[in-house]
Formats: C-alpha cells, structure tokens, sequence
C-alpha cells in the first residue's frame, strides 16, 4: 500500500485477518507449534485459533525476521505463518534484511542451517507492506507540497529491489480520504459481509484444486495449474500481451498477473477469466511501471 501519512494504511493491514476464513484445524495445530517453540504461548490459551498478525519494527535483524540464533528459532516470517506478516514504513527496512524474504515468501518455507545441522519452519504468509511515495510522504499529492527532488524520490524507492516488488501481487494506492467522507455518519461495508465472499471465493478455488498436492487456493498455483485454469479469450490474451511488451513485466509477474485476475473472477462468481479482471490486475503493478520516474 503506496500513500501519505495518515491515510489509513496500517489500519487497513490490521483488519486484513479479519475478513480472512478462519484457520483449519492443521492450520491452528501448525500454528501453535511455531508459538509454541518461540515459547510465546500464552499459558491460558494453549491452542491458537485466530490468525496471527505481526508487525515487527524496521529495524529488526535478519535472524529476527528470517530465524536463527544460536539455538535456531522461529523468525517474525514464521510466527505469521497462516496469518498476516506486516511491514510497515517498507524502505526504512535495511536493504539486506528485505532481500532474505524472497525466497521463503516464493517456497514457503525457512531453511536455517548451522553446524549441527539445519532446520525448516513453515512460511506460509501473506506479506502486506506500507509505504510512503516519498521521504517527506506527499509526492502525488495533490493538496501538499512535496520537498523531495526527483534523486531524493527515486533513491527512497529504490531501496526496495525489483525482484521483492515481483512477489507482491497488489500495489494499492491508498490516497488522502476526503474530509466530507471522515465526517459522514455513513458506515462503510462490515468485515464479515466481506469475510463471506472471500470464503465463497476460497470454496470455488479449493472445489477447482481438489486433487491437487499442496495447494487448494490460487495463490498456491504452479504454473502447471497457472496455464491449466487461468485461460483467456482472445481479447484478453491481447490485452496481456500489450501490457506485457509496453510495460516490460516479468515471467513471475504475467503469472501473478493471470492468479490475480483468476481470484477476482472467482470473487465475481464468474467462471471464466475476462477482459476487465485482466485489466485490473495489471493496475495492481503500479509499482513496477514507476520504478524508472
């Protein structure tokens, strides 16, 4: 999520594990193991059953993040697994720290080897990020005045590497809420109205993978399953391909492109992947066409 202070972002990463289904009962067992082994249990509840979420600060350590130490242990990738890991303020993280995320968030799986041997935790997150377009945090903005130069601007966002901002499947700009919308009494739509279509949509996916190894939602797919149950008309087709040459994508990014589009088709209820899925999950790469300014 790209947008100016204040915006609402971080509060949005909070309620993402309230409209997420709840945990299987491998899940909350999976789950508590790991709490457990980072003895973060608490005595009164010796069996998790709510999704985690974790926000650790941007100065954390590799080993903190990732896992590790001399008695190897759980890092913050692992207590979220089957929740939600939050980075908030994403390029104030050390470059070096970020980079180790790539490969558990690809496998799903942290691999910690040492002398006496290695150790696998599970790593099955969902990654949510917050940042602001800039160092003083109002590039874009169309009220305040930005105090950044174009070199101040690029070498901010430049922190984050392209092959991390490749694994995130959604870039969400989060703008400014106007103050006629703050002081409505209007309340917005209640998570468990949301909460009820994404278990609709995770029912559709898990009847389409039934049979499969592993992986019951879109997110899981190999591209085996990518091509076997993401195809495009033609008009789709053509619509992905221009983005696809125009915008320079990457391989993972057409295939994260086609996951995206699939899931909202299946939130939709639609069978069949169309024109107007593809093209909003192509505006969910905002990041990668910016990157250059």
């Amino acid at each position: 999520m790209v947008g100016p202070p204040g915006t609402g972002k971080s509060m949005l990463a909070k309620r993402l594990p309230t409209i997420m289904p709840d945990m299987s009962e491998d899940e909350a067992i999976e789950t508590t193991k790991i709490h457990s082994i980072a003895g973060l249990l608490d005595p009164k509840k010796s069996f998790l059953v709510t999704r985690p979420f974790r926000a650790p600060h941007h100065t954390i350590s590799d080993a903190g993040l990732l896992g590790g130490g001399s008695n190897p242990g759980p890092g913050e990738i692992s207590l979220s697994n089957n929740g939600v890991l939050f980075l908030d303020e994403l390029p104030e993280f050390r470059r070096s720290t970020l980079e180790v995320l790539r490969q558990p968030l690809e496998d799903g799986e942290v691999t910690i080897t040492r002398a006496a041997g290695s150790l696998s935790f599970p790593a099955k997150c969902v990654l949510v990020a917050a940042l602001n377009p800039c160092p003083c945090g109002f590039f874009g903005d169309s009220k305040r005045d930005c105090r950044c130069n174009p070199r101040q601007v690029e070498n901010y966002r430049q922190r984050i590497s392209g092959p991390l901002l490749d694994r995130i499947d959604l870039h969400v700009e989060v703008p400014l809420v106007a103050y006629k919308e703050l002081a409505s009494s209007a309340s917005g739509e209640k998570s468990e109205r949301i909460r009820e279509r994404v278990i609709a949509a995770r029912e559709i996916q898990a009847r389409r993978l039934q049979g499969s190894e592993g992986f019951l939602t879109n997110a899981a797919m190999p591209s085996r399953q990518v091509r076997a149950h993401c195809q495009l008309d033609q008009e789709s087709s053509n619509l992905l391909e221009q983005a696809m040459e125009t915008l320079n994508f990457s391989a993972r990014a057409h295939d994260r492109i086609l996951k995206v589009a699939r899931t909202l088709a299946d939130l939709a209820g639609e069978e069949n992947i169309g024109s107007s899925q593809i093209m909003e999950a192509i505006q969910y790469r905002t990041l990668d066409r910016r990157l250059a300014f």
